[in-house]
């Protein structure tokens, strides 16, 4: 992202080939059959949005790709949650598995500001006039929102973009809540589970003994 936002020329297919491929590789490892049909639709829905935004870009197009974008990493963030949030043992894997689903929220409600800005070039304040009015993947817009979903995330809020369309204020609010829920809600869960899988194994063993 540093890259693509000082010009450093990117694929635009770059973001839509990488939602594919985290999608992909996470659910190898899912058993949820409806979360792997939801997935295989949403790469299907990047991966023809995302042709046809360089064959035939239009609004249409933008759609099909940032939708199949946010479904599919829904759809993952949902996966590595219920894994998280599973009964048994606290591990380093599942404390990672909820970092990535807060970084996850990031991505998404990026996706949602580039379907907002290509819907609404005017929806925020401070991009530059010639990336709010590109109709496709621009690495530098793309940088700078999601420059602009982290710093929302965590409430951190430099005020150099500005949310000035009533859509685009709701949805940074909505993700600013979610980024102050989350960490408390997460930390609140991750205790109860490791309390409850202790109590639990202190049981067993008065029970042997």
């Amino acid at each position: 992202m540093p890259l693509a936002a000082v010009g450093w020329p990117l694929s635009p297919l770059l973001v839509e080939s990488l939602v594919v491929v985290v999608v992909a590789v996470v659910l190898v490892e899912s058993q949820s059959r409806a979360a792997i049909a939801v997935a295989l639709v949403s790469m299907l829905l990047v991966a023809v949005g995302g042709a046809m935004r360089v064959l035939h870009p239009s609004p249409a197009t933008n759609w099909l790709s940032h939708v199949g974008s946010i479904v599919g990493l829904s759809t993952v963030t949902w996966v590595i949650l219920r894994a998280v949030f599973a009964a048994g043992p606290i591990t380093v894997h599942r404390i990672q598995g909820a970092v990535v689903v807060y970084l996850n929220v990031a991505i998404i409600f990026t996706s949602a500001y580039r379907l907002m800005v290509e819907s609404i070039p005017t929806a925020f304040h401070g991009l530059p006039p010639e990336l709010a009015n590109v109709q496709g993947a621009s690495p530098k817009l793309v940088a700078l929102l999601v420059y602009y979903s982290f710093t929302t995330l965590t409430s951190t809020g430099y005020g150099d973009i500005v949310p000035v369309h009533p859509f685009a204020r709701s949805v940074s609010n909505l993700e600013a809540v979610l980024g102050q829920l989350y960490p408390a809600t997460m930390l609140a869960r991750v205790v109860t589970l490791e309390l409850e899988f202790r109590r639990q194994r202190r049981r067993g063993g008065e029970e042997h003994d």
